[in-house]
């Protein structure tokens, strides 16, 4: 299946409706704001905007909507109970939303594992697949975050390489036959992590050669990691299949800190990117007033 086929989704254009009762916003909070669409199609999570809409996420979701975004982002769906996906699928069907990543979570994701062979953690990997594909129909989603765990520093690198190469090949052999996309994320929380730069995930997904796995560039991570964005990000074209956000340092919402948004959304926009930019960051500043400050950043960089 070509890669396209997968990945380029239109945006709607029409404008949001008004904010519900729910949220009712004050005259000053409604004029930080704007009721238009934004031309990307950025996707919030859970907690973003607690303070206007509450813990509930489905008011979130609506709130979300309300002020202009069309994704939203859950890192930790699948640990959530199988009702619950239920009336997130629902809402987002409702609003005509869509769900961005979330993440296969199988409890080995922060320590040694994939990278040992061992078939104990490719057994546990592969079953939490299947639950992904199970989780990812309730809610309409088609990107789920891997994570491949630590170096196993007792094992040459090309060991290493090899063993993460043939269970991200299994994983992609249980995606592909549901058009879903296990894409894989270089981190810069630790140096203990194994993926940690684009050209080698760029490598790995060459060598599964699946349209089910490909690369999650997280802006913030490669910052940090590598630098030279937009030259790497051209270099790993045909892989990248979604890409998250936050500005460095802090990791906070674009505008706070050393990252080009603008240039960014706009050379990205420029090679026909129409997918989902995860807003993978916290909120700089806290309360309402951060919210609605987060909200106007976005609205900032958007124009371009």
């Amino acid at each position: 299946m070509q890669r396209r086929s997968f990945l380029r989704r239109t945006i709607t254009a029409a404008s949001v409706i008004p904010v519900s009762r729910a949220f009712s916003l004050t005259d000053h909070e409604m004029n930080s704001s704007s009721e238009k669409t934004f031309k990307l199609n950025y996707a919030p999570h859970d907690g973003m905007f607690v303070n206007h809409a509450g813990k509930n996420l489905i008011d979130q979701i609506r709130f979300m909507h309300d002020q202009g975004f069309r994704a939203i982002e859950d890192n930790g769906l699948l640990k959530r109970p199988v009702d619950e996906q239920e009336k997130i699928g629902k809402e987002l069907v409702k609003l005509g939303m869509t769900m961005g990543v979330f993440v296969v979570d199988s409890g080995d994701n922060w320590k040694i594992s994939l990278t040992t062979g061992k078939q104990e953690f490719i057994d546990n990997f592969i079953r939490t697949c299947k639950q992904c594909v199970e989780a990812a129909k309730r809610v309409n989603a088609r990107w789920v975050t891997v994570v491949p765990g630590f170096y196993e520093r007792t094992l040459p690198i090309g060991i290493q390489t090899a063993n993460v190469i043939e269970a991200l090949r299994r994983g992609a052999e249980v995606f592909e036959p549901h058009n879903l996309i296990m894409v894989l994320e270089p981190l810069s929380d630790t140096p203990d992590l194994f993926l940690r730069n684009s050209d080698q995930t760029f490598q790995i997904c060459k060598a599964i050669n699946s349209p089910s796995c490909k690369i999650l560039f997280d802006v913030y991570h490669m910052q940090r990691n590598e630098g030279n964005i937009i030259n790497n990000i051209d270099k790993c074209w045909d892989e990248i299949a979604y890409f998250q956000i936050g500005d460095n340092p802090g990791r906070k919402e674009p505008t706070t800190g050393e990252i080009n948004y603008k240039n960014i959304f706009k050379h990205v926009t420029s090679k026909g990117f129409k997918g989902i930019w995860g807003m993978e960051h916290g909120n700089a500043n806290p309360g309402k007033e951060g919210e609605l400050a987060l909200i106007k950043a976005y609205r900032e960089v958007d124009n371009f």
